[in-house]
């Protein structure tokens, strides 16, 4: 805790006063460009990942970067996704997943989690993914079939965020987007699901015109 407490000083007297007027605006209000849920894992660290400012992107954490179908039951993830889509109206939805992923392990290897009753019960909202990679990939090695999960997992995931009402109707009204993407620990690489191609691509191909975009309006500005 000691040097918890000491990066909160370092912020208070070095990184806050660089940034003032940024915080100052958003003691009015947030208008994140995007919902982004990932996992609780303390080696995905999504700022730096994204290299986005505070305010950017509205950021849900569970193991696993799950997403229950939605029910009548209230939970913390239901309530943060109809908040997000409904009030904050993200136009953006980023489900991302990563290699070396605990929870993965533990949706692959259940009968391990005897002592841990609440994290089986939760990783049952990734049976469906477990069940795609024992159907597509029954020969695969481990690595192989855990790559195969953690990407059928944030598919799933996508699949679930689709039930949520506030954002079935997003997507009807063309209001939002949706985005599965694998985060790499060890190279630092990101992967996107691209529809056209029904596979994970890196997010400069991903995304290459809307880059290119952006990068001419920086340009431009400049």
């Amino acid at each position: 805790m000691p040097r918890f407490a000491a990066g909160v000083v370092r912020f208070q007297n070095n990184v806050y006063p660089e940034k003032q007027d940024l915080f100052e605006e958003l003691s009015k209000g947030q208008s994140p460009e995007a919902l982004f849920i990932t996992c609780s894992d303390s080696r995905v660290e999504t700022a730096l990942i994204t290299q986005t400012e505070p305010g950017e992107l509205f950021i849900c954490r569970n193991a696993g970067n799950i997403v229950p179908p939605h029910t009548e039951h209230t939970g913390g993830m239901t309530a943060s996704i109809e908040y997000a889509v409904a009030v904050l109206k993200v136009p953006h939805i980023v489900v991302c997943g990563h290699t070396e992923c605990g929870a993965m392990k533990g949706a692959m290897n259940p009968e391990g989690l005897c002592s841990l009753p609440h994290v089986r019960k939760w990783l049952g909202y990734s049976k469906a993914a477990v069940d795609i990679v024992d159907s597509l990939a029954p020969e695969a090695t481990e690595e192989e079939r855990m790559k195969l999960l953690i990407e059928q997992n944030v598919l799933l995931q996508l699949q679930h965020l689709r039930t949520h009402p506030a954002v079935a109707a997003a997507l009807a009204k063309g209001t939002v987007e949706l985005h599965g993407w694998v985060y790499d620990i060890r190279t630092g690489e990101v992967e996107a699901f691209d529809e056209a191609e029904k596979r994970f691509i890196t997010v400069d191909a991903r995304y290459a015109a809307q880059i290119k975009e952006l990068a001419g309006q920086h340009s431009c500005a400049a």
